[in-house]
């Protein structure tokens, strides 16, 4: 039977999730193996290391690069408060001296004979990781940080803008073919993660973020309309380090599509349950893929549990996803794999996919593919 290996969305009704939480540099892991966490519990702790800056002793002083230690009041590793002298000519007599004070909160951390300079470093700066979902440490990674594992609902979008989030879930449409707008969007929605059926504006976005929402699930966007968000236009689609105080995750595509059934029937069964979303998303390799987590407790568990690592790849009877133009977010159902090689209109020859969307059958390269996993 024809197999293509293709990276796939998920969405599961009842999934094992885990989740690596790292610290970026070594430091103190904060729980023990086996504790239960809620989203907003510190799991790992560390400090990076403050800036750094240089004050040329010598010529602020008007003395010899050489003389610069002799004129220091202060030693190396000492901690000093900013505006705290830490050098002092004699002056004349006794009188007439020059001084040099701190410009910030820092640590002298050397002085140079050569150029008469000092290195002070900056405060370090603290970082906390968060556990991010409800759930129970299943494994420790001494000073680096920990797994949370959790029985959870899973679903993938295909872009997302916007870090970690998380809040109540609330869906506001009624039904996947209806837009998310700005009328809908409540002050009482601040801190919680709302969800749309086909689109969302860039009105009704910016509503949502003035009024602090924590994350917005729709099916589709414009994507011109990114560039006003950002600041900036969007190339190869990372993203996730965005300064925005609501993520957007869309899990269709670009423009109005409405949301798969199985998608917004499944937010819609959940809805007022407390969620996880990360808008952060990766194209290339290494793919990572927005996402929403909905922990589940125990007496929702029907034991019909799908690893998230699970991927049987694509196949006849597939549901997948077009993830490239001109059918970006089309979805539809494979109809065949011919294992033979066929001629695009590019003149390359790939190997392709008959695909059903909209009971038409079309011819797309299975590289312009991603199987949509569902339970």
């Amino acid at each position: 039977m024809a197999h293509s290996y293709t990276p796939g969305l998920k969405v599961l009704h009842e999934s094992r999730v885990k989740k690596e939480r790292i610290l970026p540099l070594k430091g103190e892991v904060v729980v023990k193996e086996n504790d239960s966490v809620n989203p907003e519990d510190i799991v790992a702790r560390t400090h990076l290391p403050g800036s750094v800056q240089m004050v040329n002793v010598g010529n602020i002083l008007n003395i010899d690069p050489a003389d610069v230690k002799d004129v220091m009041t202060v030693e190396i590793g000492a901690q000093i408060p900013e505006g705290a002298m830490i050098a002092e000519t004699k002056g004349l007599f006794g009188l007439f001296k020059s001084n040099c004070c701190t410009p910030v909160d820092c640590r002298l951390e050397s002085i140079s004979s050569i150029t008469g300079q000092v290195v002070l470093r900056e405060s370090p700066i603290p970082v906390e990781v968060d556990a991010y979902v409800r759930g129970k440490v299943a494994k420790v990674i001494p000073e680096e940080g920990v797994v949370i594992q959790t029985y959870a609902v899973f679903i993938q979008g295909i872009f997302g803008i916007g870090g970690e989030s998380r809040g109540e879930l609330v869906v506001l449409s009624a039904n996947r073919e209806e837009e998310l707008t700005a009328e809908m969007i409540k002050p009482e929605h601040a801190g919680k993660v709302i969800v749309g059926g086909s689109f969302i504006s860039l009105a009704a976005y910016k509503k949502a973020l003035s009024l602090n929402v924590a994350g917005v699930v729709v099916g589709g966007f414009n994507y011109f309309d990114l560039e006003e968000i950002l600041g900036y236009t969007l190339g190869v689609a990372i993203t996730g380090s965005e300064d925005l105080v609501t993520s957007l995750v869309l899990t269709e595509g670009y423009g109005e599509i409405r949301m798969g059934h199985r998608t917004f029937d499944l937010l819609k069964q959940h809805h007022g349950k407390f969620t996880s979303i990360n808008g952060a998303t990766q194209i290339r390799a290494g793919v990572i893929r927005p996402e929403i987590v909905i922990p589940l407790d125990p007496e929702d568990l029907k034991g019909d549990v799908h690893a998230v690592a699970i991927n049987e790849g694509i196949q006849p009877g597939s549901l997948v996803r077009v993830i490239r133009a001109p059918y970006f977010g089309r979805i539809g159902n494979v109809v065949a794999l011919p294992p033979e090689l066929q001629k695009m209109e590019s003149e390359t020859m790939v190997r392709v996919a008959e695909i059903n969307i909209d009971d038409k059958v079309m011819v797309i390269p299975r590289a312009n593919l991603e199987m949509v996993e569902t339970d």
